[in-house]
């Protein structure tokens, strides 16, 4: 797909990137992923006991939702908010230097149909600020506002605006389910850690198949940072 269209905003030219910036985005949404990985398949498991250390990890919607009876909510903010701040401006990033790569990629990693990928593009350049906002959990939404050159602090405004919303909701949500989430979480409990380890077994069996395709390339990118 183009970067623009006769019905697309004219996209400027980017500035040159060095190839450290370029390095450091490309590892720390590695680490990002990686650490959300795993996040994501300790959560069953540690949320009720570990709920901070949990969403430091991945502070996606079901470790948000479940933390809640088990984390006072200045910490569930202020972790939620960093963790999912920190991956919006790396992938942002990503998307802004990498372009179709870096999405193509993420669209992979998460399993999203092309379809899915055609609509946010068009929905990004016709109402970018409002996709931000309502998608701010969004890999693909994160890359796509970089690579549809939305102005980094306009991004990280909406990007604030949006996970300020996605908090709220979920913290008021698990406040009004907090019985169900406490009587889910105890009933599997003797049998959570079966359940985090066929997580990482289906995680472990999905980054191998990955890994062979993938690694080689991020390693040589890595090493030498494609020109602009």
């Amino acid at each position: 797909m183009s970067e623009a269209t006769p019905t697309s905003p004219a996209t400027p030219e980017l500035p040159a990137v060095s190839a450290n910036a370029r390095r450091f985005v490309l590892i720390a949404s590695g680490l990002l992923f990686t650490l959300g990985t795993v996040g994501s398949n300790l959560g069953p498991a540690w949320v009720d006991e570990h709920p901070a250390a949990v969403l430091a990890l991945s502070s996606r919607n079901r470790n948000l939702f479940g933390s809640v009876p088990y984390i006072d909510i200045v910490p569930y903010a202020l972790i939620g908010f960093t963790r999912m701040f920190m991956a919006g401006i790396a992938l942002f990033f990503l998307g802004r230097w990498y372009g179709e790569r870096a999405i193509a990629w993420t669209e992979k990693q998460a399993g999203e149909l092309p379809a899915l990928y055609h609509w946010f593009a068009r929905a990004m350049d016709r109402a970018g600020w409002l996709v931000v906002i309502v998608f701010c959990a969004s890999n693909l939404v994160w890359m796509m506002a970089g690579h549809r050159r939305m102005a980094p602090a306009r991004y990280a405004v909406l990007l604030s605006i949006g996970i300020v919303i996605r908090l709220s909701i979920l913290w008021a949500g698990g406040q009004v389910f907090e019985e169900q989430i406490r009587s889910f979480l105890s009933w599997i409990e003797d049998y959570q850690w079966y359940v985090v380890g066929g997580l990482f077994a289906i995680s472990i069996v999905q980054s191998a198949r990955r890994a062979k395709r993938d690694i080689p390339e991020v390693v040589q990118e890595i090493e030498h940072p494609t020109e602009q």
